[in-house]
């Protein structure tokens, strides 16, 4: 039995009437429907076309797109749903996570490194008014992951660092703010990622703490959600082995699922031990770590069958459809199971209040909230509290055009934008610009041809600049299994020959991890995000004009007692 009046649903009668009686007037078909939340990457009537002649699916799931577009698909969407559909995106850092002219406070690193629970609540507000100002009314956030490999590819600057206490409260935070704005939150990515090194994007990857700690770590962590009122909770392809043992001891090791199609995870850990009453999500179904699991024909049913109450994206819609179609006509998913999937979906709509009379959207309102000056101010503040001075030499800072004339800048990110949702903006030519503005002279490393013996002189170099100064902009995204320095060539021609003899900076916009290359350099910072204003925010840091104030949440030195020389 689902408890519709309490926690996190909390619906008064009438809201349960409608709960009911939705659900008993729908056909196999339509409940079926409601399982699926379908990816929507472009705002237009063919998309929205697309998916209407397949299914009427029980909600969507936004990247990326103009004001604009986001409002009219929101609207046409609503207008086209007998349900009113819940309406999510990757909120994680602003509201940029669902509309082009979102403002990005900050990512979660960065808004850990201010140390400032209130911080993550602000985030949380921008996040909420600008992603309901275009008809959203789902976050798929917080992340609630714990950084505690730093050879994650994944999780990194997305998460609120290795410290599980302030992981807890600035997750908490977040979904208090954003569920008293109205939206519902989902916590993400249980049984938790961070302590493998893989991606679960490309493998079947695994949380290896024993039950003890992980009750202590990521359970603390759900608990905590959980008591705050979560409403839904994001599940990743990602095993629990110990806690699977412990409520299965006799299951074989290739039994062993991940969380998205693992009942031990979902009823025995997650519903039962830690009393979670809402709405289960599956992460993404399209991602290996999934379909190198199970056979998506058996997987696709088995997800809902084994507690997931909603199927997230489809790697063939129509296909999709039609494997849980059969899975319920075999009896792979009962009437029952449907039916109480069906419940906790309709449920969380009603808890949101999409049972009403939905309010039009407005395109000129929204434009008034999204991008507003107040969001903007909050994100000029999260960076200037933010940026981490690691390490300093003594007397090098700050940098002065009278102190340090001559620069050499090396460059290490993309080139090019590239093309994952988690492409990094070019800012090496933007820094230089700013440092050319303050009266620098800036050269940009070259590096030379190979030829041992036929070098420029090192004594010429170090003549010709006063200030060797790095810019790394490598950021963690999904399908990318390392995130590492890649020096130039010949022979690591960048690699910080010169460190010796010329004061050395190297500034870190995105990963906070690459003392692991380049340990012995004596200023060290990191910034965790690279957007405007922590660039902006950066250069008067380096000029002295105002206070280095973050506080790493990760161990920044990566457990190498070499780092810290």
């Amino acid at each position: 039995m689902i408890d519709l009046k309490s926690n996190p649903f909390y619906l008064d009668d009438d809201a349960i009437v409608w709960v009911e009686d939705t659900l008993s007037h729908m056909t196999t078909e339509e409940k079926a429907g409601q399982l699926f939340c379908v990816l929507i990457k472009k705002g237009n009537q063919e998309t929205v076309d697309y998916v209407n002649n397949i299914l009427k699916p029980g909600g969507f799931m936004y990247r990326v797109m103009p004001v604009h577009d986001a409002i009219w698909t929101s609207e046409t969407l609503r207008k086209g749903c007998k349900v009113p559909p819940l309406i999510a995106a990757n909120i994680e850092k602003g509201g940029n996570g669902i509309v082009e002219e979102g403002t990005c406070v900050g990512a979660p690193m960065e808004i850990a490194a201010t140390d400032d629970v209130e911080m993550a609540s602000k985030m949380a507000e921008v996040c909420g008014r600008e992603a309901a100002a275009v008809g959203a009314n789902w976050a798929f956030a917080p992340i609630v992951d714990i950084d505690n490999n730093f050879r994650n590819p994944i999780t990194n600057t997305r998460t609120f660092g290795s410290d599980p206490e302030r992981v807890k409260a600035m997750g908490n935070a977040y979904i208090r703010k954003i569920q008293k704005l109205g939206m519902a939150a989902a916590a993400k990515h249980f049984p938790g990622d961070g302590q493998d090194e893989r991606d679960q994007h490309l493998v079947t990857s695994i949380n290896d703490c024993d039950c003890d700690t992980w009750m202590q770590t990521y359970g603390s962590i759900y608990k905590s959600a959980i008591a705050e009122g979560v409403k839904s909770i994001m599940v990743g392809h990602i095993m629990q082995p110990a806690w699977t043992r412990r409520l299965n001891p006799h299951i074989r090791e290739e039994e062993i699922m991940p969380g998205t199609l693992s009942p031990e995870l979902l009823q025995g850990l997650l519903r039962d031990i830690l009393g979670f009453n809402g709405l289960i999500c599956t992460d993404a179904t399209t991602m290996a770590g999934y379909m190198l699991a199970m056979g998506r024909r058996r997987a696709v049913p088995e997800s809902i069958a084994r507690g997931c109450d909603m199927f997230l994206f489809a790697r063939n819609l129509k296909e999709d459809y039609r494997f849980m179609l059969d899975g319920i006509k075999k009896g792979i998913i009962t009437s029952k199971r449907l039916d109480e999937a069906v419940t906790r979906i309709l449920a969380m709509k009603a808890s949101l209040g999409l049972h009403k009379k939905a309010e039009e959207l407005d395109e000129e309102k929204a434009k008034k909230i999204i991008g507003c000056n107040l969001h903007q101010e909050w994100a000029k503040e999260c960076a200037d509290q933010a940026i981490t001075l690691v390490k300093e030499e003594n007397g090098v800072l700050p940098i002065t055009p009278e102190k340090y004339p001559r620069i050499l800048l090396y460059s290490v990110e993309p080139s090019g934008e590239g093309t994952s949702i988690y492409k990094v903006n070019p800012a090496s030519r933007r820094i230089k610009e700013m440092l050319l503005s303050e009266g620098f002279l800036v050269d940009d490393f070259v590096p030379q041809e190979y030829g041992e013996g036929f070098t420029t002189c090192y004594e010429e170099v170090i003549q010709s600049y006063d200030l060797m100064l790095y810019i790394a902009n490598l950021a963690t995204k999904s399908n990318q299994t390392v995130v590492r320095i890649e020096w130039k060539q010949p022979m690591g021609a960048d690699c910080g020959l010169y460190l010796n003899d010329v004061p050395t900076v190297f500034v870190s916009l995105e990963n906070p991890y690459h003392l692991l290359d380049f340990p012995r350099v004596k200023t060290y910072i990191n910034c965790y995000s690279g957007n405007d204003h922590v660039l902006k925010a950066l250069i008067e840091k380096l000029a002295g004009k105002s206070e280095f104030c973050g506080k790493s949440p990760i161990d920044p030195f990566c457990g190498k007692w070499d780092a810290k020389l």
